[in-house]
Protein backbone atom coordinates (compact mmCIF):
# COMPACT_ATOMS: atom_id res chain seq x y z
CA UNK A 1 0.00 0.00 0.00
CA UNK A 2 1.48 3.20 -1.34
CA UNK A 3 2.42 5.84 1.13
CA UNK A 4 1.26 9.14 -1.01
CA UNK A 5 -2.07 9.23 -2.54
CA UNK A 6 -2.34 10.25 -6.04
CA UNK A 7 -5.63 12.18 -5.89
CA UNK A 8 -5.13 13.57 -9.75
CA UNK A 9 -2.23 12.76 -12.40
CA UNK A 10 0.99 14.38 -10.86
CA UNK A 11 -0.75 15.63 -7.53
CA UNK A 12 -0.14 14.23 -4.03
CA UNK A 13 -1.22 14.19 -0.73
CA UNK A 14 -0.22 12.20 2.98
CA UNK A 15 -1.02 12.62 6.26
CA UNK A 16 1.64 12.47 9.24
CA UNK A 17 1.10 12.42 12.57
CA UNK A 18 2.05 15.79 13.83
CA UNK A 19 4.70 15.84 17.24
CA UNK A 20 3.21 18.42 18.77
CA UNK A 21 -0.77 17.67 18.12
CA UNK A 22 -3.09 17.91 21.50
CA UNK A 23 -4.45 14.54 23.09
CA UNK A 24 -7.67 15.93 22.63
CA UNK A 25 -9.66 18.59 20.87
CA UNK A 26 -11.53 21.26 22.32
CA UNK A 27 -13.87 22.85 19.50
CA UNK A 28 -12.74 26.67 19.23
CA UNK A 29 -9.58 26.09 21.11
CA UNK A 30 -6.13 26.48 20.73
CA UNK A 31 -6.00 22.75 20.55
CA UNK A 32 -8.91 21.99 17.84
CA UNK A 33 -6.87 19.98 15.53
CA UNK A 34 -6.66 16.23 14.97
CA UNK A 35 -2.81 14.57 15.05
CA UNK A 36 -2.99 13.40 11.57
CA UNK A 37 -1.91 16.73 9.27
CA UNK A 38 -1.72 16.42 5.47
CA UNK A 39 0.94 17.54 3.33
CA UNK A 40 1.07 17.72 -0.51
CA UNK A 41 3.43 16.98 -3.46
CA UNK A 42 2.94 18.43 -7.01
CA UNK A 43 5.36 17.56 -9.73
CA UNK A 44 5.41 20.78 -12.16
CA UNK A 45 6.77 20.55 -15.37
CA UNK A 46 10.14 22.28 -13.70
CA UNK A 47 10.03 21.14 -10.02
CA UNK A 48 8.81 19.22 -7.82
CA UNK A 49 6.91 20.98 -5.24
CA UNK A 50 6.45 19.95 -1.85
CA UNK A 51 3.85 22.14 0.04
CA UNK A 52 3.75 21.77 4.36
CA UNK A 53 5.90 18.65 4.14
CA UNK A 54 5.95 16.57 7.50
CA UNK A 55 8.13 13.20 7.81
CA UNK A 56 8.53 11.99 10.48
CA UNK A 57 11.98 9.73 11.74
CA UNK A 58 9.70 7.03 12.38
CA UNK A 59 7.60 7.14 8.36
CA UNK A 60 10.78 5.42 6.47
CA UNK A 61 8.79 3.48 4.29
CA UNK A 62 6.86 7.59 3.12
CA UNK A 63 10.61 8.88 3.17
CA UNK A 64 11.50 6.14 0.43
CA UNK A 65 8.42 7.02 -1.48
CA UNK A 66 9.13 10.67 -1.54
CA UNK A 67 12.44 10.08 -2.59
CA UNK A 68 11.36 8.41 -5.91
CA UNK A 69 9.11 10.64 -6.24
CA UNK A 70 11.95 13.10 -6.45
CA UNK A 71 14.27 10.55 -8.66
CA UNK A 72 11.68 9.58 -10.84
CA UNK A 73 10.87 13.28 -11.66
CA UNK A 74 14.03 14.33 -11.83
CA UNK A 75 13.91 18.55 -11.62
CA UNK A 76 14.70 20.60 -8.52
CA UNK A 77 12.89 20.58 -5.25
CA UNK A 78 10.79 24.24 -4.60
CA UNK A 79 9.33 23.70 -0.85
CA UNK A 80 6.76 25.91 0.11
CA UNK A 81 4.79 26.82 3.44
CA UNK A 82 1.78 28.08 3.91
CA UNK A 83 2.28 30.12 7.08
CA UNK A 84 5.13 30.35 9.88
CA UNK A 85 3.46 27.13 12.10
CA UNK A 86 3.89 24.56 9.46
CA UNK A 87 7.71 24.78 8.58
CA UNK A 88 7.32 20.63 10.13
CA UNK A 89 9.83 18.92 8.27
CA UNK A 90 11.24 22.01 5.84
CA UNK A 91 15.25 22.02 7.01
CA UNK A 92 15.65 18.36 6.79
CA UNK A 93 13.88 18.35 3.14
CA UNK A 94 15.89 21.68 1.91
CA UNK A 95 19.41 19.53 3.66
CA UNK A 96 18.29 16.37 1.83
CA UNK A 97 16.87 17.24 -1.73
CA UNK A 98 18.79 20.60 -1.96
CA UNK A 99 15.35 22.49 -2.20
CA UNK A 100 14.73 26.02 -3.06
CA UNK A 101 12.21 27.73 -0.87
CA UNK A 102 11.68 31.06 -2.16
CA UNK A 103 7.77 32.12 -2.39
CA UNK A 104 8.82 35.24 -4.83
CA UNK A 105 6.42 35.01 -7.96
CA UNK A 106 8.88 35.08 -10.30
CA UNK A 107 10.56 32.10 -8.71
CA UNK A 108 7.61 30.16 -8.89
CA UNK A 109 7.52 26.65 -10.39
CA UNK A 110 5.53 26.28 -13.88
CA UNK A 111 1.96 26.29 -12.97
CA UNK A 112 2.18 27.03 -9.12
CA UNK A 113 0.46 30.32 -8.13
CA UNK A 114 0.46 32.14 -4.54
CA UNK A 115 -2.85 33.77 -3.01
CA UNK A 116 -2.33 36.16 0.19
CA UNK A 117 -4.70 36.32 2.66
CA UNK A 118 -4.22 40.03 3.67
CA UNK A 119 -3.76 40.15 7.62
CA UNK A 120 -4.43 36.67 8.08
CA UNK A 121 -0.53 35.63 7.93
CA UNK A 122 -1.04 33.10 5.03
CA UNK A 123 0.05 32.64 1.67
CA UNK A 124 -2.01 29.72 0.42
CA UNK A 125 -0.87 27.79 -3.05
CA UNK A 126 -2.86 27.38 -5.98
CA UNK A 127 -2.35 25.17 -8.62
CA UNK A 128 -4.66 25.80 -11.40
CA UNK A 129 -3.86 22.64 -13.86
CA UNK A 130 -5.59 20.02 -10.89
CA UNK A 131 -7.48 23.17 -9.67
CA UNK A 132 -6.32 22.39 -6.07
CA UNK A 133 -6.24 24.99 -3.38
CA UNK A 134 -4.06 24.42 -0.86
CA UNK A 135 -4.61 26.70 2.53
CA UNK A 136 -2.68 26.68 5.99
CA UNK A 137 -4.61 26.83 8.80
CA UNK A 138 -7.09 29.61 7.62
CA UNK A 139 -10.05 26.79 6.21
CA UNK A 140 -9.98 23.49 7.81
CA UNK A 141 -11.66 20.31 7.27
CA UNK A 142 -15.29 20.17 8.86
CA UNK A 143 -15.46 16.22 9.66
CA UNK A 144 -18.89 16.50 7.46
CA UNK A 145 -17.41 16.73 3.88
CA UNK A 146 -17.11 20.11 4.11
CA UNK A 147 -14.80 23.10 4.99
CA UNK A 148 -14.93 25.70 7.76
CA UNK A 149 -12.87 28.56 8.80
CA UNK A 150 -10.66 28.10 11.48
CA UNK A 151 -11.53 29.52 15.16
CA UNK A 152 -11.26 33.02 16.14
CA UNK A 153 -8.44 31.47 19.14
CA UNK A 154 -6.08 30.65 15.87
CA UNK A 155 -6.19 34.42 15.13
CA UNK A 156 -5.10 36.30 18.57
CA UNK A 157 -1.31 36.26 17.56
CA UNK A 158 -1.99 38.26 14.64
CA UNK A 159 -0.86 42.23 14.92
CA UNK A 160 -3.64 42.47 12.22
CA UNK A 161 -6.44 41.73 15.15
CA UNK A 162 -8.07 39.87 12.66
CA UNK A 163 -11.36 37.70 13.82
CA UNK A 164 -13.35 35.33 11.78
CA UNK A 165 -15.72 38.26 10.36
CA UNK A 166 -12.35 39.64 9.03
CA UNK A 167 -11.11 36.59 7.90
CA UNK A 168 -14.56 35.20 5.81
CA UNK A 169 -14.12 38.87 3.84
CA UNK A 170 -10.12 37.98 3.24
CA UNK A 171 -11.40 34.52 2.05
CA UNK A 172 -13.89 36.04 -0.56
CA UNK A 173 -11.39 36.11 -3.18
CA UNK A 174 -11.45 32.69 -3.54
CA UNK A 175 -14.15 32.29 -4.86
CA UNK A 176 -12.95 34.07 -8.30
CA UNK A 177 -10.74 30.56 -8.43
CA UNK A 178 -12.38 27.62 -10.00
CA UNK A 179 -11.41 25.04 -7.14
CA UNK A 180 -12.10 21.86 -7.37
CA UNK A 181 -10.09 20.21 -4.92
CA UNK A 182 -8.63 21.93 -1.29
CA UNK A 183 -6.33 19.96 0.03
CA UNK A 184 -6.68 21.00 3.89
CA UNK A 185 -3.40 20.60 6.60
CA UNK A 186 -6.18 19.98 9.11
CA UNK A 187 -9.25 17.54 8.56
CA UNK A 188 -9.94 15.68 5.27
CA UNK A 189 -9.71 17.76 2.03
CA UNK A 190 -12.20 18.11 -0.41
CA UNK A 191 -11.70 16.29 -3.63
CA UNK A 192 -14.73 17.55 -5.78
CA UNK A 193 -16.85 21.15 -5.56
CA UNK A 194 -13.71 22.58 -4.18
CA UNK A 195 -15.25 26.23 -4.50
CA UNK A 196 -19.28 25.41 -3.69
CA UNK A 197 -17.18 24.20 -0.07
CA UNK A 198 -15.56 27.45 0.44
CA UNK A 199 -18.68 29.39 -0.07
CA UNK A 200 -20.22 27.36 1.89
CA UNK A 201 -17.92 27.68 4.77
CA UNK A 202 -18.04 31.65 3.86
CA UNK A 203 -21.69 32.03 4.56
CA UNK A 204 -21.81 29.79 7.54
Amino acid sequence: MSELDELRPCLFRWTAIHPDAYPSRTPGSVDDWGPEVGSVAYAAPDALVLIDPLVPADRAGLQRELDGLVRGHSRPVHLLTTLKWHRRSRDELVERYGASTSRAKKTLPEGVETVVIEGAGETMVWLPGPRALIPGDRLLGDDAGGLRLCPDSWLRYLPSGMRQAELREALRRLLDLPVELVLVAHGEPVLAGGREAIARALAA
